[in-house]
């Protein structure tokens, strides 16, 4: 039997959205990925000089986008339907925030070049990989995050407030808030002290 015929009555979307296994080529979802490239593309297109055209795109893109974040092009997501990212905020350039499931950015948040937010996850096994199955789990950044160049945040990570990722970390798990890691995996080496 063909694993992509089951059907459980929900459309692929909605499975998506409850992290459950299901088709990305699902005609609804390549809607949804169409029109964030398209957006995408119009964006990494802009230069600084459109400042208030990046921001337009930015907010058709994204679910939503705190004031004062810049996000410097290129940018590349899956949907970008399911990023929130908070206020005052600094994307560096080439991020990649593959948006499957919910990705949540809080406040004060500093990227690196060249991170990647990894939301999808695909099946062990060979069939249902085969049948093109697929999954994720979401992503949360917690407030004042600084996350070095290159670093990789892996599928159901939330990472909490005021912790720093060295550059070129892989995060596979949780990290608690006010902690250094660094690393692959990335491993916490110390404490970061609070603010006086």
């Amino acid at each position: 039997m063909d694993e992509r015929t089951q059907d459980d009555g929900r459309t692929m979307r909605q499975r998506m959205e409850a992290g459950d296994l299901y088709i990305a080529d699902d005609p609804e979802l390549a809607d949804m990925s169409t029109r964030a490239l398209d957006l995408m593309d119009a964006y990494n297109a802009t230069t600084v000089r459109q400042g208030p055209l990046r921001q337009q795109l930015l907010g058709e893109l994204l679910d939503s986008i705190g004031d004062d974040t810049e996000i410097r092009p290129p940018l590349y997501v899956d949907y970008g339907a399911n990023i929130t990212i908070g206020a005052r905020c600094f994307v560096n350039f080439g991020l990649v925030a593959l948006d499957v499931a919910r990705i949540t950015i809080g406040d004060d948040v500093q990227f690196g070049p060249n991170v990647q937010l990894l939301t999808p996850t695909h099946p062990v096994e060979p069939a249902a990989r085969r049948a093109k199955w697929e999954a994720a789990q979401p992503i949360t950044i917690g407030d004042n995050v600084w996350v070095g160049g290159g670093a990789i945040i892996c599928p159901g990570v939330t990472i909490g407030d005021d912790t720093v990722v060295g550059a070129g970390a892989v995060v596979t798990k949780d990290l608690p808030a006010g902690v250094v890691a660094v690393g692959n995996p990335a491993r916490v080496i110390k404490q970061v002290r609070p603010d006086p």
